[in-house]
C-alpha cells in the first residue's frame, strides 16, 4: 500500500525490453531502510526489489507490466516518481493507493495558473467512470485532486511544491501516464451491482463486510 505522495525522482541507469527484464534505478533517499523483497512504486506501479547498492535498487519488469504501464517507454536517463510502501503507524497524506495501475492517460494539455499548473489527461471511458471532481487520482504514482472533469478526460492542478517534486510537469502533449483510480469508487460499483435495486441498504454493506 502506498499514499501517493512521491518520494523522489529516481534516474533509469538500465532497461532491458526483453522477458523478464531488469530495471536498474539510481536513487537515494527510499534505499533508507529498504531491503530485497520489499515494494516500491515506481511511476505508481509496485515493483519488488530484488537487488540492492549503494546508489540504487533493481526490480524485475514483467513483460504485463511493460503493455499495460508506461514502464515499457522507460529510456535509460528518464526521470521516474518513487515512493517506498507505508508501513504501520505512518502517516497517509495523499489517498490509498495500491500499486495497481488501472491503465494509461494521454496528457491533452498542460498551462500555467500563476504558480499552479492545470494538466488536462484524457482518460478512456471504463476509467473515467471512476473519476469525480475534487475526488483523488493516482497519476504515474502521484496522488492529486482532480480539479474538473471533461467528456473525455479530467483536469488536475499541481501547486508548485507538487511540480518540484514528481516528474508530471517535464512531460509533454502526447505523453502517457500510468494511472490508478480510487479503489473506494470500485468497491462502491459493486456493491450497487449486488443490490436488486441499485440501492446501497445496511444489508448490502453487510453481505459485503462493510457493517
Amino acid at each position: 500500500m502506498f499514499t501517493g505522495i512521491v518520494e523522489e525522482i529516481g534516474v533509469i541507469e538500465r532497461l532491458s525490453q526483453a522477458g523478464t527484464a531488469p530495471l536498474r534505478i539510481r536513487c537515494r533517499t527510499v534505499l533508507d531502510g529498504t531491503r530485497i523483497g520489499d515494494s516500491i512504486a515506481v511511476n505508481g506501479v509496485c515493483l519488488t526489489v530484488t537487488r540492492l547498492f549503494d546508489d540504487g535498487f533493481v526490480a524485475d519488469l514483467q513483460p504485463v507490466t511493460r503493455r499495460l504501464s508506461n514502464l515499457g517507454g522507460l529510456r535509460v536517463g528518464d526521470g521516474i516518481n518513487l515512493e517506498r510502501s507505508i508501513a504501520a503507524g505512518d502517516r497517509l497524506g495523499g489517498h490509498y493507493v495500491q500499486g495497481h495501475i488501472d491503465g494509461v492517460a494521454r496528457i491533452v494539455r498542460l498551462v500555467g495558473e500563476g504558480p499552479a499548473m492545470l494538466i488536462r489527461l484524457a482518460l478512456p471511458p471504463d476509467l473515467l467512470r471512476y473519476v469525480v471532481e475534487r475526488g483523488f487520482i493516482a497519476v504515474d504514482g502521484a496522488s492529486l485532486t482532480v480539479m474538473r472533469l471533461w467528456p473525455d478526460g479530467a483536469e488536475v492542478s499541481l501547486v508548485d511544491h507538487t511540480q518540484q517534486s514528481i516528474t508530471l510537469p517535464q512531460k509533454c502533449p502526447g505523453d502517457q501516464v500510468n494511472i490508478e483510480v480510487d479503489v473506494l469508487a470500485k468497491y462502491v460499483e459493486r456493491m450497487l451491482g449486488s443490490s436488486p435495486t441499485g440501492d446501497i441498504s445496511m444489508d448490502v454493506l453487510r453481505r459485503n463486510g462493510f457493517a
